[in-house]
């Protein structure tokens, strides 16, 4: 048996290795060089060669050096900018020369080369399996896994060589520009971003959103080398603000494509149809960019409809490229930039209105009314059916006109003005490319929907509120302010198990201003009377929309101009943002136009920031009650619920749906859809209109009963493998122990999703949920265990274990704190028993795991002497600091460190998430170690900091801020 096993492992082995041979054969028939680079040293004698021969010039050891020395600085966003820039090197003559190390010009002008089994030590000894090289530049890394493997395995593998060995040797391979991950059946790439998410690696595709996965044809379209350098020339965006490198998506890139080529070849306009959520605002930046290079075009005026838009759009694109945009604050100044140097404008329409209308505007314009100026209208599918996008076409005589949106207006969803109904086409001509729902929902860009609808509620005295739409399809109904009770019950019933405990945030849209100041107060009484926690904050227009107005089921536009009145829900709203001030510690006001709009601001950023790593959760909101505003247009990952009491259609419906289903992680598995209105023949509507008549399996996630037996098949697949916890104990092989992961890891993400359903209950499943903990011990277990492997090559390493499915925020440091107190005010109830309870807890929370001997060491020692007048809170804080002291005095005597430098090194990590360099570390010691044990040394040193790190600060700094 043995040696069968031994053949079957030699098998899977050679068949990856077969897999990364064929794929060599094929890039060298696509015209890349075959060269045997095997390790730094060939890889640099390489460089020197392949520059030179790119730069036409012959290089000095000494200027080579100097070259190696420039390339070796900064980070991989720098060095993302320094690929693209020019090096004025100074020569052994003292003349200078410019050293170009890629062509983005003319991409197709580049020398190709292919290698593979680079190997590379820095931390550990990496090697890499297929490494593409331009200009002797290792711009591509191709990772590969054998037949059945999940591509999550290679993308995991990847991170590893980043944090392990891509920053040594000169720092090369951080260059690399993009990567491929591939088992031969599905091949997937990405930038080269540490900080995303596997689900933010994308597959190829053609033009028609046909998914190209296998690798031999994804090596043919995407590796052949003229695509290939035009997608790191020209798509690939550097990210200003979060200084990350962006590649667009195979859609995007179509669309940008089919864009230039109107401009160059006709004076056609067109528009792109890509679904809400899918990056049009980078799309259309990658557009502008590009049409602001071409000589045929004088300016391009990238046109929104509303100012919350003009803010935003303005914003995102200074994101990608750092002042290129000026945004207009006022007519007069859009009129300087339109007659200006300015090759990029951001506007509202109704700025680009006035200018193109005021008299006083008509001479200073006249000179560009002939010029080749090309528009793009963002959102395009809202207010362009006026005189206005008429007015704009006459006065522009030589314009060209593009659209964006994801909702396109058809005849069945137009509605009619004086012009009549008028369709994106009738404006905007063809389509020039299309990316629907179902595209976006099956190449896993945007997340399926869990729809729920609500129509029966109950009254206090349990009698059913029954809701019987069309029938009771009327404003008293629905504002009735017991069904509007019944309903804020249920959402704080329910709203943890939809927002996974508040770590996602929820809109809730209404019908009117009317109903949405009875829900508020609603909430807030409740709140007062202890019912509740929930940070629900709200904001709107007063005086304009007073009654219901959503009776055609679509999103009207927000207004920001505030009226000098004094109508009822003008006060409603002073008080509502002073209760906003109190919570944050802010000083907003809605006393006019200009102050309500930087209360929206605050509310927009608020939102949309909660996904940065710095974020604190003392500013997180967790229901936004709105009636219209944020509805289109407003993107936020860490909003994943959108509780719906109004009326909606077509458009209208998909774009408040499709707030909630941006990718972040694997804890949001889906965008919760509550309704408590009749929505589901509206819905079956607007998703036949908008995709397919057909597509409610693509874009809807299943019943509640199929993830019910597909968890319990996985149930019985668990047991097979280990019958109960402590059988887990007997899986000796990483094999046996990965086999366990990979299938508990499929049942903790059947949960996730599982979980969601108001109708969840553990008794549904074959096993208990006693079990399903003391399973998820030893699988923690597993984890834990997983480093101590010292050559660095455990096959555990590889995988990601998805902490974040199983780690629950309430069962924290505050939570535990809450227990000790109740055994230090009853210390007689059965203290060890409670005791003991405590510390199960301990052991099964992945977040307290390891602060479980110094809670249990406070519980033994210092909880029986505490007296009762005595702060828990306090008393507890003060013994976690002489801790961290005591523990960090004595990782500088074991180790032989200056404190200070090592409080430095800790500070950056928890500022950077980063592991500090080798020469920091070796700089912190007071002895200098010998080159062999360095290695050891360094290993050593970093874990020992981020134990300490996690035992003391994770967990314990917000709750130490918050006690103090």
């Amino acid at each position: 048996m043995a040696i069968c096993k031994n053949l079957i492992e030699k098998k899977m082995i050679q068949s990856e290795l077969e897999l990364e041979a064929d794929l060599v054969q094929q890039l060298t028939t696509l015209g890349y060089e075959k060269v045997k680079v095997t390790n730094a040293d060939e890889l640099r004698i390489n460089l020197k060669q392949q520059l030179e021969i790119h730069n036409n010039i012959t290089l000095s050891d000494r200027e080579f050096s100097t070259i190696l020395n420039h390339l070796d600085k900064g980070n991989v966003f720098q060095k993302a900018k320094t690929l693209r820039d020019k090096f004025q090197l100074t020569r052994d003559d003292n003349s200078s020369c410019y050293i170009e190390f890629l062509n983005t010009r003319h991409w197709c002008q580049n020398q190709y080369q292919v290698t593979h089994q680079v190997s590379i030590k820095g931390k550990y000894k990496n090697r890499y399996d297929v490494t593409l090289l331009i200009n002797g530049l290792p711009l591509v890394q191709i990772e590969l896994k054998r037949r059945g493997m999940e591509l999550k395995e290679a993308f995991n593998q990847i991170n590893r060589y980043q944090r392990h060995s891509f920053w040594s040797e000169n720092g090369l391979f951080q260059y690399v520009q993009l990567f491929v991950i591939s088992n031969g059946v599905n091949t997937k790439y990405f930038a080269n971003n540490r900080r995303q998410d596997f689900k933010q690696t994308f597959y190829w595709a053609d033009k028609d959103n046909n998914l190209i996965t296998k690798l031999d044809e994804f090596a043919n379209c995407f590796l052949e080398k003229c695509h290939l350098s035009k997608m790191i020339s020209q798509y690939i965006v550097l990210h200003e603000s979060d200084k990350i490198p962006m590649v667009l998506r195979p859609y995007q890139y179509y669309a940008v494509e089919a864009i230039i080529n109107r401009v160059k070849k006709t004076n056609k306009n067109g528009y792109i149809w890509h679904t809400t959520g899918s990056g049009k605002t980078l799309t259309s930046f990658k557009t502008a960019q590009i049409l602001t290079s071409l000589p045929q075009v004088h300016k391009v005026i990238f046109v929104v409809d509303r100012a919350d838009l003009d803010y935003q759009t303005t914003r995102e694109f200074n994101f990608f490229s750092d002042g290129c945009v000026d945004g207009t604050n006022n007519t007069k100044a859009l009129v300087k930039q339109l007659i200006g140097d300015n090759q990029l404008i951001v506007t509202t329409i109704q700025k680009l209105n006035t200018a193109i209308n005021k008299t006083r505007y008509e001479s200073i314009l006249k000179e560009l009314k002939d010029q080749p100026v090309v528009f793009i209208f963002d959102e395009c599918h809202r207010s362009q059916f006026g005189t206005t996008h008429k007015k704009i076409k006459q006065f522009f005589s030589n314009a060209q006109m593009f659209g964006f949106t994801g909702t396109p207006i058809f005849k069945d969803n137009a509605i009619g003005n004086e012009h009549g109904k008028r369709t994106t086409k009738d404006l905007f001509d063809e389509c020039l490319h299309k990316y629907v729902i179902t595209n976006a929902i099956s190449d896993e860009n945007v997340l399926k929907f869990s729809i729920e609808y609500w129509g029966k509620l109950k009254r206090k005295d349990g009698s059913l509120i029954d809701e019987k739409v069309p029938a009771l399809n009327i404003k008293e109904f629905y504002d009735n302010p017991e069904r509007i009770d019944s309903i804020v019950d249920w959402i704080i019933n329910h709203h943890n198990r939809k927002t996974h405990n508040k770590k996602f945030s929820a809109i809730m849209c209404v019908s009117s201003v009317d109903a949405l100041i009875t829900y508020y107060e609603t909430f807030k009484a409740k709140q007062q009377q202890g019912l509740h926690d929930l940070r629900v904050i709200t904001i709107f227009t007063p005086g304009v929309n007073e009654s219901d107005r959503d009776a055609d089921g679509l999103i009207g536009d927000p207004d920001f101009e505030i009226q000098a009145d004094n109508s009822h829900s003008r006060d409603k709203l002073e008080s509502f943002v002073t209760d906003y001030n109190q919570l944050y510690q802010t000083q907003h006001s809605v006393k006019d136009s200009k102050a309500f709009y930087t209360y929206y601001k605050d509310i927009a950023k608020r939102i949309k920031e909660r996904d940065k790593v710095n974020f604190q959760d003392k500013d997180r909101v967790d229901i936004l009650l709105v009636v219209n505003m944020y509805l289109t247009g407003f993107d936020a990952k860490k909003v994943n619920t959108l509780y719906v009491d109004k009326n909606l259609k077509y458009h209208g419906l998909i774009q408040a749906y499709s707030r909630t289903n941006r990718i972040l992680g694997e804890l949001k598995s889906q965008g919760n859809i509550v309704c408590f209105r009749n929505l589901k023949p509206n819905t079956d509507k607007a998703i036949a209109l908008f995709s397919d008549p057909n597509a409610r399996e693509t874009i809807f996630i299943e019943p509640y009963k199929k993830y019910v037996t597909d968890s319990n098949k996985i149930i019985t697949e668990l047991k097979t493998i280990a019958n109960d916890s402590d059988a887990v104990n007997q899986l000796v092989s990483e094999d046996d122990k990965l086999n366990f992961v990979k299938t508990f890891r499929k049942l903790i993400r059947s949960l996730n999703i599982q979980k969601s359903f108001t109708e969840f209950s553990w008794q549904d499943l074959n096993l208990k949920e006693q079990e399903f903990e003391d399973y998820k011990s030893k699988y923690l277990d597993i984890y834990d265990s997983r480093n101590s492997n010292e050559s660095g090559t455990s096959i555990l390493e590889e995988v990601d274990f998805e902490l974040e499915l199983i780690q629950r925020d309430d069962i924290n440091v505050s939570y535990i704190l809450k227990l000790l107190k109740e055994l230090q005010n009853n210390p007689k109830s059965d203290y060890q028993n409670n005791k003991q309870g405590i510390l199960e807890i301990l052991n099964k929370e992945t977040q307290l795991r390891s602060k479980r001997e110094l809670i249990e060491k406070f519980i033994n020692h210092y909880l029986p002497k505490m007296k009762p007048n005595l702060s828990l809170e306090t008393e507890f804080i003060a013994y976690w600091k002489q801790e961290k002291e005591k523990a960090t005095f004595q990782l500088c005597q074991d180790e032989n460190m200056e404190i200070k430098a090592l409080q430095a090194m800790i500070n950056h990590y928890n500022f950077s998430e980063k592991e500090p360099l080798r020469d920091t570390v070796f700089a912190a010691l007071k002895e200098k170690p010998k080159v062999l044990q360095r290695k050891k040394i360094y290993k050593r040193v970093v874990s020992k900091i981020k134990e300490l790190i996690e035992t003391f600060e994770d967990d314990i700094v917000n709750y130490d801020q918050k006690i103090l």
